[in-house]
């Protein structure tokens, strides 16, 4: 989502809490750690859920909820002359078979401290793309695992704008402990990189770091 007014921040809280009412127990919202001067305000939602139709049925669902409706009627009902947002962008993704839930992270850092790095890997081929996931299911998670990258999610983008790509989101109590994490990556990760078979399956990468907004449940 793009913000275009500050409609957006004070409206978020009032849509957090109707999505718990319909069953989203953790919904994490981020925004990114910096933001270039004249770039738009991002800000980035998460929701899971193990029956697609939760989601695919969300805003008939919101619709039925007339607390959320009377109290997000601000932003519900916005004017052509001030919307709340310049454009939304929804990306429908399917957990790996090596993490087929999202996760909490562990960590004990205050939020207001804390470091999430959004990934995304775009490949030149569809059949390329898969080659990296296997990659991920086979072994790379493994690693992620073992230096405690605290992922909250590992997903195939079934629908999005780069395909075909995959995104994963870590988190970290801070800056300094998630370059500590890449540091240690990079010699583990080395043999399983440098495999034959797992040549060229990322022709893009695109990292973001984030942090949790205070009314974020991740």
């Amino acid at each position: 989502m793009t913000e275009n007014n500050n409609l957006v921040t004070s409206t978020q809280s009032i849509i957090k809490e109707a999505l718990h009412k319909l069953g989203f127990k953790e919904v994490g919202v981020f925004k990114p750690l910096e933001n270039a001067a004249g770039q738009d305000r991002l800000v980035y939602v998460f929701i899971s859920a193990a029956d697609f139709s939760l989601l695919v049925n969300l805003d008939q669902r919101l619709a039925k909820d007339q607390k959320y409706l009377e109290a997000g009627k601000a932003y519900i009902e916005a004017g052509y002359s001030n919307p709340p947002f310049k454009r939304l962008e929804t990306i429908w993704m399917k957990a790996f078979e090596g993490m087929p839930k999202s996760a909490l992270p562990k960590l004990s850092a205050e939020k207001n401290k804390r470091i999430y790095e959004l990934r995304s890997y775009e490949a030149a081929t569809e059949q390329l793309s898969a080659n990296k996931i296997a990659m991920f299911n086979n072994g790379e998670i493994d690693i992620f695992k073992k230096l405690n990258f605290n992922a909250v999610f590992y997903g195939q983008v079934i629908a999005g704008s780069t395909m075909p790509n995959l995104m994963y989101l870590t988190a970290f109590e801070n800056m300094e402990d998630r370059n500590i994490h890449w540091k240690d990556f990079g010699p583990l990760y080395k043999p399983m990189q440098d495999l034959p078979q797992y040549q060229n399956n990322v022709s893009k990468s695109i990292k973001v770091l984030l942090y949790p907004t205070a009314y974020s449940d991740i």
